[in-house]
């Protein structure tokens, strides 16, 4: 094990309780000069840790999306044996799509689109690679929940990665409304590490992508947040685009509605805080889930 990742500065799941600390890196690594983002728009994701741009994306993208995300559905439907594919923890339902960057050629463009991957370089002010993707399917009346937590806590302990230099781009590929189960945010709960209560069993991840229960804040813990920063919605239609800051910490309500809900998560890390080995487990999470290919996505 490297210096670096001797000197733990994030430790989680060491304790019988939880411990809430202030982060120790910045939010916003690139300026304004470095465009597209402007000072207004970098300070607001310094103060709330994200940014949310109702109808992104046009028809012609989302036609595009709409028909992959279709066919993936499909596919998935049949890949029993895909460790890629996850399924609802009490049915066969498919839950999330790991890794679509790499097995779909229009997610792949997606993935590397100036406006969204420039974004992310400004914020994280280097180039970038993508750590993981997912498109996550909540479909009506049978997608469960996605209960609260903060992303970089799981990347940190499980994927090794050092430091918070990462933001996620989520896409709504459907309307996301305030009742079928929208992305819930902490506004401002990035400012806090939460070190998280209990260990990480051996190959947590085949059971937590299904229902987490290692890595989570305790009651006692997200009701300190939520005293400080409230809970916001951001909901709007299909094409609609949220960046968030990887330890902001957020989840989603299970869909009872007749409404699907299904997004597309893209998760660029900095080339400067590519992951060694994980703090916690002995040995990192596969490569679908945690990427080991750094090299950075092209400029477009």
């Amino acid at each position: 094990m490297n210096a670096i990742q001797e000197q733990d500065l994030y430790p989680s799941r060491r304790g019988t309780e939880d411990v809430i600390t202030e982060r120790k890196d910045p939010v916003v690594y690139g300026a304004a000069a470095d465009g597209p983002l402007g000072q207004d728009e970098l300070e607001a994701y310094d103060r709330n840790g994200f940014l949310f741009y109702p109808a992104f994306f046009g028809p012609d993208d989302l036609a595009s999306f709409s028909a992959e995300l279709d066919r993936l559905w499909a596919t998935a439907g049949a890949a029993r044996d895909s460790d890629e594919v996850i399924r609802e923890p009490d049915s066969d339902i498919v839950r999330s799509i790991f890794r679509v960057h790499e097995t779909s050629d229009v997610y792949r463009r997606l993935a590397a689109d100036p406006r969204i991957a420039d974004r992310a370089r400004q914020l994280l002010g280097s180039d970038v690679y993508v750590h993981q993707s997912r498109i996550n399917y909540k479909p009506g009346f049978k997608g469960k929940e996605f209960y609260w937590h903060s992303d970089f806590e799981t990347w940190h302990v499980e994927d090794g990665v050092p430091r918070m230099r990462m933001v996620s781009c989520a896409i709504w590929l459907t309307e996301n409304t305030p009742v079928n189960g929208p992305v819930m945010v902490m506004p401002g709960s990035h400012k806090w590490f939460v070190a998280c209560s209990g260990g990480t069993p051996d190959d947590h991840f085949k059971a937590s992508l299904r229902r987490q229960e290692f890595g989570v804040p305790s009651d006692t813990s997200m009701e300190w947040l939520e005293k400080r920063c409230g809970i916001e919605q951001p909901v709007g239609p299909a094409g609609s685009v949220l960046f968030f800051e990887c330890n902001v910490v957020h989840g989603s309500n299970g869909n009872i509605t007749p409404y699907p809900r299904s997004n597309v998560f893209i998760v660029y890390n900095s080339v400067e805080n590519t992951p060694k080995q994980a703090f916690g487990p002995a040995r990192r999470r596969p490569h679908f889930l945690g990427s080991d290919d750094f090299t950075p996505l092209p400029r477009g």
